[in-house]
């Protein structure tokens, strides 16, 4: 595996001053003070206690595709922008899918992997990843787009890639340009719950209602907590019904129970669970992140097929919380198209990716293109089945 701390100097474009570019295998090399002040917001996913706890409680390992390689740039001694860095020997937990890229490049008897990915691991919320402060600075943001590009060279990579990334920058021509769609939830005034549900066209206002209705009559508790607030029962309830849905769907749940509970440690107000409890025992459980302004689904399983429950645990719950604190968006996780009916409309999100072959480079590029095209009329599609009595602004 290519790795390791790498530094290099670049001439800044004013003065004698040097900037200076390095890479590093762990992020606990990295002061958190600095890294974190670098953050233009408070999105949980990019604090240096959540990322660092990835790697402290073994959820990033070689055996899993990753290798920390972080990117920071410093002006003398101090630190001036930061991204989260990764050596990648497969695509697994990244949620921008280029395994056809890679089967394409078997074909040819080259190797795709390793690759080097700029991203939150596991994480498929968007949000900045080019750290340069409170006020972005699109000058740093080149500099660390180059400082990716010539760092794939210097490894001999196939490629690198900014995923999630918003708002994405400006990026030279090397650099392919893609989107997908989410689905998110926008609050347009709404106090509470009805309110919501009064924008809703019939049939949709009507079936939400059916849904949580039944897993009321079912007589299912619903504990609400906070990470201050859960205790070891409650963490490990989580962390099963995670580990059990990973499993089911035949994919590894690499987050062990030592980063939840640092979670809820490092965390402590932005980790907030909601478990179901019927009959005395929890038979489900969603684990959200929030920041001062958004609500972040990750995560969610269940003991019991009970109609309705991952609706109300996913879904409901979340919005009543964002209502109830003052939060303007809520991001339930990638894909899922029938979070549309229950009030989510499609956000895009960005990437970036650098391929060395220029062969390969405008294979790729054609083919963004056409799934580009694609993408526009499936929103477009989605939009016409909008719940909302009203189109949204």
């Amino acid at each position: 595996m290519h790795g390791g701390a790498g530094r290099r100097e670049i001439p800044r474009q004013r003065g004698r001053a040097l900037t200076t570019v390095r890479f590093h295998n762990r992020l606990a090399d990295i002061d958190p003070a600095a890294w974190d002040s670098l953050r233009p917001d408070d999105n949980p996913f990019l604090r240096h206690a959540f990322l660092s706890g990835l790697e402290q409680h073994g959820c990033l390992v070689p055996g899993y595709g990753w290798t920390p390689h972080h990117l920071t740039i410093h002006d003398g001694d101090r630190l001036v922008a930061a991204a989260p860095c990764y050596l990648k020997r497969n695509s697994h937990g990244e949620f921008v899918f280029d395994h056809a890229w890679a089967e394409a490049y078997r074909r040819h008897g080259l190797n795709y992997y390793p690759k080097l990915l700029c991203a939150v691991p596991y994480s498929p919320v968007p949000g900045p990843r080019l750290l340069t402060g409170v006020t972005a600075s699109a000058a740093l943001e080149a500099v660390a787009l180059t400082a990716l590009h010539d760092e794939s060279a210097r490894l001999g990579l196939s490629s690198a890639h900014v995923n999630f990334i918003d708002p994405p920058p400006a990026a030279g021509a090397d650099w392919l340009a893609r989107f997908d769609w989410q689905f998110h939830w926008h609050n347009r005034g709404w106090h509470d719950f009805d309110e919501f549900l009064a924008a809703l066209n019939a049939k949709k206002r009507k079936n939400i209602r059916q849904e949580r209705a039944g897993v009321r009559t079912a007589g299912v508790e619903i504990i609400s907590v906070h990470g201050f607030e859960a205790d070891e029962a409650q963490l490990t309830a989580m962390h099963g019904f995670y580990r059990d849905t990973f499993a089911a769907k035949g994919n590894l749940p690499v987050l062990t129970p030592a980063f939840f509970r640092h979670l809820a440690e490092a965390l402590p107000e932005q980790l907030w669970i909601v478990l179901a409890r019927r009959r005395g025992g929890y038979i489900a459980g969603a684990l959200f992140l929030r920041s001062s302004t958004a609500l972040y689904g990750r995560y969610w399983g269940s003991s019991d097929p009970l109609p309705g429950l991952h609706f109300e645990l996913c879904y409901y719950q979340g919005i009543e919380y964002c209502l109830r604190h003052g939060l303007t968006r809520f991001e339930p996780g990638a894909q899922g198209e029938h979070k549309l009916a229950r009030g989510f409309l499609p956000v895009a999100t960005h990437s970036l990716h650098y391929i060395k072959d220029p062969r390969f480079r405008a294979a790729v590029s054609h083919a963004l293109s056409e799934e580009a095209q694609w993408l526009r009329g499936y929103r477009d599609e989605l939009l016409r089945h909008s719940p909302y009595r009203e189109a949204p602004p």
